[in-house]
């Protein structure tokens, strides 16, 4: 039963791969930049080369989790060992629950379940953090647009619903910059 899978998922979302990246640099990619331990934050702190390594291993998180429940149940499964991966990642049990805001990984579940919507998603990303410099505007905007592309291109009503729920978590996770954006704090992309 797929059910019993949820906690590898969860464990899946838990990689470290920004410590580890950052790690292999000398940095404690806690105590620099913003302190998110994400591909952002690397990117800002380390460049642009290990940033996308970070955000292809966090999305790979999510594929990973996603493609274990497609083919243990299909398309249901798959969104909910997704979502348990981005619950892994942001609420790690290694580090003390403080993890990253799930952008990558969460977008690595699309990779699997709709890959053209998070292709899609993925190019307005980047268009965005390049022309505003900043990763949480991309993010911020991409996230909430997610469940539209998904809802267009799926056209499954629970599809829409089950994508806004994990949005709904990164978009949490981003209260912080949502506030530094409102008054003109946030950090730039380098």
């Amino acid at each position: 039963m797929w059910t019993l899978l949820l906690p590898v998922a969860y464990l899946i979302g838990t990689f470290p791969s920004a410590s580890l990246v950052a790690r292999a640099n000398g940095i404690d990619i806690r105590t620099v930049g913003s302190g998110n331990p994400g591909a952002s934050n690397v990117a800002r702190v380390l460049g642009w080369r290990r940033g996308v390594w970070v955000f292809v291993l966090d999305a790979a998180k999510g594929a990973l989790a996603a493609g274990l429940g497609l083919v243990a149940d299909g398309r249901p499964a798959g969104y909910w060992l997704g979502a348990a991966a981005v619950i892994g990642h942001v609420f790690p049990v290694w580090q003390r629950f403080r993890g990253g805001k799930g952008v990558a990984t969460g977008g690595g579940i699309f990779a699997a379940l709709s890959p053209i919507v998070f292709v899609s998603i993925g190019a307005l990303w980047f268009v965005l953090s390049r022309f505003t410099k900043k990763a949480s505007v991309a993010s911020i905007v991409t996230v909430s647009l997610l469940p539209v592309g998904v809802g267009l291109r799926q056209n499954r009503a629970w599809e829409v619903f089950a994508t806004a729920g994990i949005c709904a978590l990164v978009m949490i996770r981003h209260l912080g910059n949502i506030k530094r954006l409102a008054t003109r704090k946030e950090n730039a992309l380098s």
